[in-house]
């Protein structure tokens, strides 16, 4: 079943919702909640240059390890998982559990040079039909 659905038929296309570098780290995190969203990919003139987690950034706000105005680019991941969005689900789920770090939630869906989308775990168990 996952082999015959391409990444592109379940992921998160169009408006990804993304925040600067320079975006502090509260109001990155008020971003994620107010549009209930694992990740926010961070983007530099229409370039992705890191990915921020709301379980990172929340984990850390709760222990006070931020500075007032700590801003993104000095606790996104700049190592992003990306996937293609004619791969099929299967090398999308390999991909999120090869990581060294765990389990990743999120791959952010790159055509070419061009951030075309976004796939979470979610809308990989959206797609299952039982």
């Amino acid at each position: 079943m996952l082999e015959d659905l391409k990444v592109r038929d379940v992921m998160t296309a169009g408006n990804v919702i993304t925040v600067p570098p320079s975006e502090d780290v509260v109001f990155a995190f008020e971003k994620l909640m107010k549009h209930k969203i694992s990740s926010l990919p961070v983007v530099f003139e229409d370039k992705l240059v890191g990915i921020v987690t709301a379980t990172d950034l929340g984990h850390n706000l709760i222990l006070d390890k931020y500075e007032l105005g700590t801003s993104v680019e000095k606790v996104m991941v700049k190592d992003v998982a990306v996937i293609g969005p004619d791969e099929d689900l299967i090398k999308a789920v390999k991909k999120m559990r090869s990581s060294s770090d765990g389990i990743i939630n999120q791959l952010v869906v790159m055509e070419g040079n061009k951030m075309t989308g976004i796939i979470s775990d979610g809308d990989i168990i959206k797609a299952l039909k039982f």
